[in-house]
């Protein structure tokens, strides 16, 4: 049976981020985007522009962002862009806001829920991807690793209104507040709905997987107040494959000398986190089974 590559090292630094990327093979090239959370106002768990700077500056790239569909301070533009400054990624970085003037339909072929996705129009302006994402739980997904990041984070605020509740409204307003919501598995399906739309407008050769698993708090960067973390930092994590990267990290904190473990392990599996990744690789987007190699 064919495996995926899943790079791993243990000691979180700027350099080794750039010493996993070169490890994939694969230079991404023209104009790169990173996708990166660039957390909520108040939360504390993102991916520090100090700790990212090394690999943004090696690919050349320009952080991308979009807008939320939840309120807090990512929702309106132009608070957006205050915690983006806030949060000190201006002093280091390009960004780009990617809905922040318009938005572009794109197709999901054969998808579970969804026909559609609602992402970013500045998605148009990359060539390839580099999807960084800071590993964690998350209070509806169970986790966010590579495959929310690529999903919820590249769609529009309308587009993640239309994940969240399975194709149903792109009003974030219906959504929370008329019903809207999908069921659980329905919503983490539309997850990998999105996914297939994103990788197939963008390329699969056209984009790479990173996944930094420190301050593993059971709530996502998206929690303007999130939880402490109960167990200790795993790593940082590298694919080709998204969904050999995402079972690569859940995986390593089920299986974690750390009894601190348990409180994400319990928001994983009380969400049925996992089906993302089940979803994916039935959308051929990736394969579950794979080889950790440790640098």
């Amino acid at each position: 049976m064919n495996k995926a590559k899943v790079y791993f090292i243990k000691d979180i630094t700027p350099e080794n981020i750039v010493k996993i990327y070169k490890a994939l093979g694969r230079t991404l090239k023209g104009n790169v985007g990173v996708k990166i959370s660039t957390g909520e106002m108040g939360g504390h768990n993102y991916l520090h522009p100090e700790l990212i700077k090394d690999i943004v500056n090696e690919v050349n790239g320009t952080i991308v962002e979009c807008c939320t569909a939840y309120g807090g301070s990512r929702e309106e533009k132009a608070k957006h862009w205050e915690t983006i400054k806030a949060h000190g990624f201006l002093d280091f970085f390009k960004v780009d806001l990617m809905d922040e003037f318009n938005e572009i339909e794109i197709p999901v072929h054969h998808g579970i829920h969804l026909d559609k996705d609602i992402v970013g129009e500045h998605l148009n302006n990359y060539d390839s991807l580099l999807i960084l994402s800071h590993f964690k739980g998350h209070m509806m997904g169970g986790f966010g690793g590579a495959l929310k990041n690529i999903a919820i984070g590249i769609a529009s605020t309308h587009g993640k209104a239309y994940i969240h509740s399975g194709g149903r409204t792109i009003s974030s307003k219906d959504c929370w507040e008329k019903g809207f919501i999908a069921g659980q598995d329905e919503f983490l399906e539309s997850m990998a709905d999105a996914n297939e739309a994103v990788i197939s407008y963008v390329g699969a050769k056209n984009m790479a997987y990173i996944n930094v698993a420190n301050r593993l708090s059971v709530d996502c960067d998206c929690d303007s107040n999130p939880a402490e973390p109960e167990m200790g930092d795993l790593g940082i994590f590298a694919s080709l494959d998204p969904v050999a990267l995402d079972q690569a990290c859940y995986d390593a904190v089920k299986n974690a000398k750390d009894p601190g473990k348990a409180a994400l392990i319990e928001r994983m599996d009380s969400r049925h986190a996992i089906r993302t990744v089940e979803a994916a690789n039935e959308h051929n987007l990736g394969i579950r089974e794979y080889e950790l190699i440790e640098l």
